[in-house]
Parts: structure tokens; sequence; C-alpha cells
């Protein structure tokens, strides 16, 4: 019986996009953690067999999502994660809860993959296309629940987060640690705990907080996620300067 192998299809991105996708590959995967150093440009002249130019459009494209800060005669090193771009900050629950002095605990309820033309993808703002992986947790201080939390993420942008192990680490945590992001926006309500009250195990009529937050790269969504909090354990703190 012959044997047919199916052929890749023709890679057809201009030479300094592969050169930007494999460093940003690197970036997402962790290979390239926040601080290290890219390598210089020379180097990637020599490994693509392109010019200086080609180089420094790969290089700037990648500074110009963020990925990267370029220094004057030091090289190109790769960003930390950016949590202070809007108006309130991007917390990370575990550090919080850790550093309120409690002990934190996750509880991974759910994990499964959407196809982004269901109503998760009209809630995250993409194209009808490709994947999101939808996930629900607990977040626990000194075993007593703390916050409910409903995620989804953009398999498009954000491939890895298939491999990551949720169930240890908080996505919101592990998301802070790997992926650069650029844009974001949050909501706040109040609401009763209603649906939430039995993961909260409080009465359905409690006032809870309500935090709606949308991350993007580059105008490309990454992650929408919503969590609830007893109104009786939270609070939500901003400081502002004036301007001069």
């Amino acid at each position: 019986m012959a044997v047919h192998l199916k052929r890749s299809p023709p890679d057809h991105r201009p030479l300094y996009q592969k050169i930007r996708d494999a460093i940003e590959t690197k970036i997402m995967s962790g290979a390239l953690r926040p601080g290290d150093r890219i390598p210089i440009e020379h180097e990637l002249m020599a490994e693509y067999g392109c010019s200086r130019m080609t180089v420094n459009k790969a290089l700037s494209s990648l500074a110009a999502a963020g990925l990267i800060s370029r220094q004057r005669r030091r090289g190109s090193f790769v960003n930390r994660p950016r949590i202070q771009m809007a108006a309130l900050q991007i917390p990370d629950m575990r550090e919080e809860i850790v550093r309120r002095g409690h002990v934190y605990r996750l509880h991974l309820l759910s994990c499964v993959v959407l196809d982004a033309d269901s109503e998760a993808g009209e809630i995250m703002r993409i194209p009808q296309k490709g994947e999101l992986l939808a996930l629900r947790c607990l977040h626990l201080a000194d075993g007593v629940p703390f916050a409910t939390e409903d995620r989804f993420i953009n398999l498009n942008a954000v491939p890895q987060a298939i491999d990551a192990d949720f169930s240890e680490t908080p996505p919101g945590s592990w998301l802070l640690n790997h992926v650069p992001w650029t844009e974001a926006e949050h909501r706040i309500t109040a609401a009763p705990a209603g649906e939430q009250a039995r993961m909260l195990a409080v009465r359905e009529e409690k006032p809870c907080l309500v935090l709606e937050r949308w991350t993007w790269r580059e105008q490309e969504s990454i992650t929408y996620v919503r969590q609830v909090f007893n109104g009786d354990n939270f609070d939500l703190t901003a400081r502002f300067v004036s301007g001069s």
C-alpha cells in the first residue's frame, strides 16, 4: 500500500517576520525569560544569512509590541511583564493573598477547550475562528473561599497555555510570568453572589464585587477573566497623583 506524505504548505512570510516569530515563540514558551538578552544583531545575521536591516526590522517589531527593550551599546533584552499600564494594576491573586499573610490554595474546577465562535468568543471580542481555553477556578485563603474565577485564554495568541498545569499554578500568575501585554480594560460592578454563592460559601443575596478584565497584545486578544469576590474580605484601592 502506498503511503503519501502530506507536505507542509510553503512559508511565504518575509524573513524579518520569521526572525521575529522565532524570538517571540521563545519568549512565550519561557525559553527566553524576562531580563534575558536577545542574540546580538551579528549573531542573528549569521544564523539567518541576512542583512543587518532585516534583523533590525525584526527587533524593532518586537520592541514595538512591548516584548523586548533595546538599549544602546548593550543590546536587546526581554521585557518583564507589564503590570501597571492601566489605571488599576493587574494583580497576581496568589501573591496578593500571601502578601496579606494568608495561606493560598487553588482549586481548578474545570478546564475545557471551546471554539472561538461560541459565546465565550463573543465575550472575548475575537474573530470567530480558532480555539479558547476555558478555566473555572476557586481561590482560597487559609482554606476559606476568597474568589471565584472564570477565564478564557485565546489559544491562537497563547498556544503554550494548553500544556500549562493550572491545577498547580493560578492562570493569572502563569500569564503574568509568561505573556507580555500592551493594553487592558477593567470593568468593576457590584452584584449578589447568585450562582457563585455555593462556591463562595455565602448566601445567594450576599453582596459581592465583580471584576472583569480584558487584555490584548498588539490588538490581539490574550485573555478575559471574571472574578467574583465576597464583599466582606476584599477591598479595591487605587492611588492617583495629580498632574503638575
